[in-house]
Parts: C-alpha cells; sequence; structure tokens
C-alpha cells in the first residue's frame, strides 16, 4: 500500500501509464490527469518526478490492496496533495474500463475513504464536505485577479483554499490574472477559487481554479474544490443538487449533489493514450 511520506528507493520500474480527460465525454477537453498503476513499493521521490516529467495538474498513482480497495495518491508538478476530484474520476475510469467491478473503494494518504460507482453511465463520487470560515483579502489580491468587487470572500481550512464570489460569471470567464502578481499578493495557501451565480439558464454555478501556489497557474476543471463549493452555494440557492461549469480555456461541467456529510460528484471521462511510463 502507497502511504505518505515512504522512501523507497527502486532501480527501475514499468508502470502501466494512462492519460485520460475527466469531466468531459470528449477528447482534449475537460481535465488531463495521468493515472499511473503501481505494482511494486516506490518511492515519493519517483513519484513526484513522473508527476513533474508528465506535467499534468494531477497525476495518480494507484496500487490494489484487496477487492474493491486501492491506495491512491496524488502529486502535482509541484507537492503532493490529499484530495484531487478529476484525478480520482480518471483512475476510476481506468479500473471501471479494464475490469468488471461496479463499485471501488479508494483510500487517500490521510486514510480518507473515497466510495466510487458507476450509475446511469456516469462516475459517481463521495468526497467529504468541509466548512469554510470568514477571511479578509487584501486589495492586491484582487487587482492580480481583475477583480473590482467581491460579493463575499470565504476560506476552506481543509484545502487551504480561498473563495471569492463575484456577480458575474460571464466576468468571470473574462478573468486574466496576473500570476505573478497573484503568488506576491497572499502565501500559505494553495489556491484561489472565484465563482459565480450563472447566467446561463443550463447551470447554477460557473467557477474558476487559479493555483500557482501548488501546481499550475489555472486548473481545467476541478473536482476537489467541491468538497466545500457544493454546500456554499446549497446555502446561497436553497437546494442540494447543482449542474457546475468551469469556465476554463478548456471547459468542462459536472453535477454535484449534497447528501448529509457527503458530496456526491457525477463525471464522465475519456481515456486518450495508454503505455508504459519507465522510471
Amino acid at each position: 500500500m502507497l502511504f505518505c511520506g515512504t522512501s523507497l528507493f527502486i532501480d527501475t520500474i514499468k508502470m502501466k501509464t494512462y492519460f485520460v480527460d475527466s469531466f468531459t465525454n470528449q477528447k482534449f477537453k475537460g481535465n488531463p490527469a495521468a493515472v499511473c498503476i503501481v505494482e511494486s513499493n516506490l518511492d515519493s521521490i519517483t513519484m513526484q518526478g513522473i508527476a513533474t516529467e508528465i506535467g499534468f495538474s494531477e497525476t495518480a498513482f494507484i496500487e490494489q490492496i484487496s477487492d474493491k480497495t486501492y491506495s491512491i495518491r496524488f502529486y502535482t508538478p509541484k507537492k503532493e496533495i490529499p484530495l484531487c476530484g478529476h484525478a480520482t474520476l480518471a483512475a476510476a475510469k481506468i479500473i471501471f474500463e479494464t475490469s468488471t467491478l461496479e463499485d471501488i473503494h479508494f483510500v487517500n494518504c490521510e486514510n480518507i475513504e473515497l466510495k466510487i460507482e458507476k450509475a446511469e453511465g456516469k462516475i459517481v463520487m463521495q468526497f467529504p464536505v468541509y466548512e469554510t470560515t470568514e477571511i479578509s483579502v487584501p486589495e492586491s489580491v484582487f487587482t492580480a485577479l481583475g477583480i473590482s468587487k467581491a460579493l463575499d470572500t470565504r476560506f476552506s481550512p481543509n484545502n487551504k483554499i480561498i473563495l471569492i464570489e463575484i456577480n458575474d460569471s460571464n466576468k468571470l470567464s473574462d478573468l486574466k490574472p496576473d500570476f505573478l502578481a497573484l503568488i506576491n499578493s497572499y502565501s500559505g495557501i494553495n489556491g484561489i477559487l472565484v465563482t459565480a451565480k450563472s447566467n446561463d439558464p443550463s447551470f447554477d454555478f460557473h467557477y474558476r481554479y487559479f493555483w500557482p501556489w501548488a501546481g499550475t497557474n489555472e486548473d481545467p476543471v476541478t473536482g476537489g474544490i467541491q468538497t466545500f463549493l457544493t454546500k456554499y452555494w446549497a446555502k446561497k440557492l436553497g437546494k442540494n443538487k447543482f449542474q457546475a461549469f468551469q469556465s476554463s480555456s478548456r471547459t468542462g461541467m459536472m453535477t454535484t449533489e449534497l447528501i448529509n456529510d457527503k458530496v456526491y460528484i457525477y463525471g464522465e471521462a475519456v481515456i486518450i493514450f495508454e503505455g508504459k511510463f519507465v522510471a
């Protein structure tokens, strides 16, 4: 099993590796993730090196530990993170496509269990729900983002992410942040999520996620932020099920549903590459 902080040196490994576009049913849309199937002990340094070499916003390393249970670890090009929605979806897509399983469990490096199943042609992921707290955001952050006014600002301590709500989803899609200024405007966080109520009746809310502190400048489609964003909009809109749209350049969409202490994330994914990584 893969554990955070393990450091076992392996001379040469050959891993089955897949590239998957998540939260889309079209190739070259959504958010690309790499999925590496680990069949022997693998050290953290090697996993980080592989993720950096591939260069996607996340690479998932999965290892089967029982019939339906897999350990999973997530690496950005810069660091390991405990939770990632689109890479979880990508890993589930690979397992479902290469086995007869209809439901599986992932266990991350913080021992959080993620239940995954196939339903109605989609993959359904159960993620934990996290609270947000009030936060005062300095004007330098808004300037770097190109935002003149915020409706609300919150902070997710579990994710170390700042949430900013603005009043127009069209303005959201037009944002062109100054990422150098953004990094210099705040420290000690993983990213900033900007969201707005949708102007399109097909969706409930839009969002974009900027995270030059921990990954790439902008994540194309982000599932992990639904651990707090879905509950945020549930309180705002007085409902529990949503159609969400991420207005990045690649675009992506997902259905989310708040049920008790879990957020259900419904998504699709497309496999675009299969090969072996040699390290």
